[in-house]
C-alpha cells in the first residue's frame, strides 16, 4: 500500500519543485515526474507509473490536469484505477476511492466533466454553422499560401520545371500538383 505522487509541467522552463514539494508535504514517498505536454496520451512516466499501480496503493497529484488532457479524460481513468482497487487523491478535490461519499462527489464531477465536453461540442458546432454562412469558408485548416502566391508559382511553371519553381518559391511539388490539377479542372468547366 504505497502512495506514489505523479508531477508533470507542459514545458521544458516550467519547474516541477512546487508539485514535488506540495506531494512530499501530503504523504507520497515515491514521485514521478516529467516535463510533458499534457496534449499527449503517451506520457512515459505517467505509464511507468500506472504499470506499477496495484491494489490498496494511491494515486496522488495537485490537480487532475496534470494526469490529464480533458476532464473526460480524467473521470474515465480514475473509473479505471477504482475499479482495480488504487485509491486516486487528487489534492485539491480530496480522496477518491469505492466508498459512497467518493461516489457521489465522483459522479457529480463526472456529470460536469459530460457537461463540459457537451457544450464545447456544442459551441463548436455554432461557431461552423455561423463560419458556414460567409461565402468564402472553407473547412480545415487556413492554405499557407494566399491565393495570389499560388497563382505567380503557377506562372513560373509556364518557364520552369516544378523543381526550380519549389526552389524558387519554397511551395512544395505536391501542392503546385494540387493547384495545377485545380486550375485545369476549372478552365475545363468554363
Amino acid at each position: 500500500m504505497t502512495v506514489y505522487g505523479y508531477a508533470r509541467v507542459s514545458t521544458a522552463n516550467q519547474e516541477l519543485e512546487v508539485q514535488i514539494q506540495t506531494l512530499e508535504k501530503n504523504g507520497a514517498p515515491v514521485i514521478y515526474q516529467e516535463k510533458f505536454t499534457g496534449t499527449k496520451t503517451d506520457r512515459p512516466e505517467l505509464n511507468k507509473l500506472l504499470n506499477v499501480l496495484e491494489e490498496g496503493d494511491t494515486l496522488m497529484v495537485t490537480k487532475l490536469d496534470r494526469i490529464a488532457r480533458s476532464a473526460t479524460q480524467g473521470s474515465e481513468l480514475v473509473k479505471e484505477l477504482i475499479a482495480k482497487g488504487i485509491k486516486v487523491h487528487i489534492l485539491n478535490m480530496g480522496l477518491l476511492d469505492n466508498t459512497p461519499a467518493s461516489k457521489l462527489i465522483r459522479n457529480i464531477f463526472f456529470a460536469f466533466a459530460e457537461f463540459e465536453r457537451d457544450m464545447i461540442v456544442e459551441r463548436t458546432q455554432e461557431g461552423k454553422a455561423i463560419a458556414k454562412q460567409n461565402p468564402d469558408y472553407r473547412e480545415g485548416r487556413k492554405p499557407t499560401y494566399t491565393k495570389k502566391q499560388l497563382e505567380h508559382a503557377l506562372t513560373m511553371l509556364e518557364s520552369h520545371s516544378y523543381n526550380q519553381v519549389v526552389e524558387m518559391t519554397g511551395i512544395s511539388k505536391s501542392t503546385l500538383i494540387r493547384a495545377m490539377k485545380k486550375k485545369k479542372a476549372e478552365q475545363q468547366m468554363v
